[in-house]
């Protein structure tokens, strides 16, 4: 069974800077994407950055220039460091797993910026 995991949320100022770290564990196909949304109250969930296990990434333009998505395919990890934080990134922040047709998602955690 697949799972992953979320770590790293917190509390930080704006400006500021954080990382989070997603595990996957369990039977993983090699060709797969690994990645990060995130979601406000009343609003849908959206995409922050992905990454293919080739390294080719994706970013949300709100992010692209602040936000650096990483990946270890060896540990199954897959990181997201975030620098200069705004306010308007506040969010529950959820990793995501994608291969063949299977699609899993970490339990999320709360990344808030205060002004």
């Amino acid at each position: 069974q697949v799972h992953v995991v979320e770590s790293g949320g917190g509390l930080v100022q704006a400006e500021g800077s954080l990382t989070l770290s997603c595990l996957a564990s369990g039977t993983i196909f090699s060709i797969n994407t690994m990645g990060w949304y995130r979601q406000t109250p009343g609003k849908q969930r959206e995409l922050v950055a992905t990454m293919t296990n080739g390294g080719r990434t994706n970013y949300a333009d709100s992010v692209k220039g602040r936000f650096t998505i990483s990946r270890d395919n060896a540990k199954k990890t897959v990181y997201l460091q975030m620098n200069s934080l705004k306010p308007e990134d506040t969010a529950v922040y959820y990793c995501n797993l994608k291969f063949l047709n299977n699609d899993f998602w970490g339990q999320g955690t709360q990344v808030t910026v205060s002004s």
